[in-house]
């Protein structure tokens, strides 16, 4: 493969070369920004990295000409260091669901957020509504494409984890890997095969991948017009309170969890003592065993947001 110049923005504002073959300069982020951070899409960059406050992210585009993944964040909601909102996105059938759950999704909780009282599982409700509402406007705009989700609210001393599809959200206590999302993949989850199958769609498997209509191999995501009877956007959710003992999250895409599990990638954190080597040595782990997927990680540190 023939090296590729492309200009980088250093930190003195000038552009310097760079060669794809090398590894890319991080985007570094002020301390304060409270509104949604969302990037110019990148896909002209084999990979890049961005590091904000309390967390790092890598991300490297695979086989496919367009990036498909992506990702959003937001610290010191409604003014509250201790609020923070992270997103990873992993979109297919082009990259126009996945910019939009993006530049949306997280918008559209947070303003849900404004208007929760106090009642037991009204928090749920706003995140769950911020999911239905962006699927909706997204359909309403007839692009045929879709995207998968994992979003983590911190609040009030307590993690929620969203998500629909199958980016995954990995928790790292006293440095045990525990899943904080279970996968809607129709290989895995009997209870959503069931639930397609009784509003009269089939799954069928194809290269050895269950595939809702013998087409989609998630059985819930954002968007997916021709296949909304059955690909639902209702994300299931765990609430958890952050102990002492939380350590950090890893959210990726499943560029990652097909070719790594969740304890070794917590290993790999701990290890290497560093969220920015930790976030490159997983994405070069699953790069070397295989994956030709789009590949997307986050790293995020808990010990800011405890109560």
């Amino acid at each position: 493969m023939a090296e590729i110049d492309i200009g980088a923005s250093s930190s003195n504002g000038r552009t310097n070369t760079i060669k794809l073959r090398k590894r890319p300069a991080t985007l570094l982020l002020p301390e304060y920004f409270p509104r949604l951070e969302i990037f110019p899409r990148l896909e002209k960059k084999k990979e890049f990295e961005i590091e904000g406050r309390d967390f790092f992210l890598a991300s490297k585009k695979g086989i496919r000409e367009i990036m498909e993944d992506s990702y959003s964040f937001t610290v010191d909601i409604l003014g509250d260091p201790k609020q923070a909102f992270f997103a990873v996105i992993d979109g297919h059938g082009g990259h126009a669901a996945a910019d939009y759950v993006a530049e949306n999704l997280g918008k559209n909780i947070v303003e849900a957020l404004e208007n929760v009282g106090d009642e037991i599982g009204r928090l749920e409700q706003a995140i769950r509504r911020g999911y239905l509402v962006t699927d909706k406007e997204f359909l309403s705009q007839g692009v045929s494409s879709g995207a998968c989700a994992s979003t983590v609210l911190l609040k009030d001393g307590e993690l929620h984890v969203a998500s629909v599809g199958d980016c995954r959200v990995v928790l790292s206590r006293k440095g045990i890997a525990a899943a904080m999302t279970n996968d809607h993949r129709l290989s895995s989850r009997e209870d959503e095969r069931l639930r397609i199958e009784s509003s009269g769609g089939f799954v069928h498997c194809r290269n050895g991948v269950w595939r809702v209509q013998g087409s989609l191999a998630v059985s819930r995501a954002i968007g997916d017009f021709h296949l909304k009877q059955w690909i639902i956007s209702e994300p299931e959710i765990k609430t958890l309170p952050l102990t002492s003992d939380c350590e950090f999250l890893i959210m990726a895409s499943d560029g990652l969890w097909d070719k790594v599990n969740e304890q070794e990638a917590v290993n790999v954190v701990l290890r290497e003592r560093n969220v920015q080597e930790s976030c490159k040595k997983l994405v070069d782990i699953s790069c070397g065993r295989g994956n030709i997927d789009d590949i997307t990680v986050m790293v995020v540190n808990l010990e800011n947001f405890a109560l």
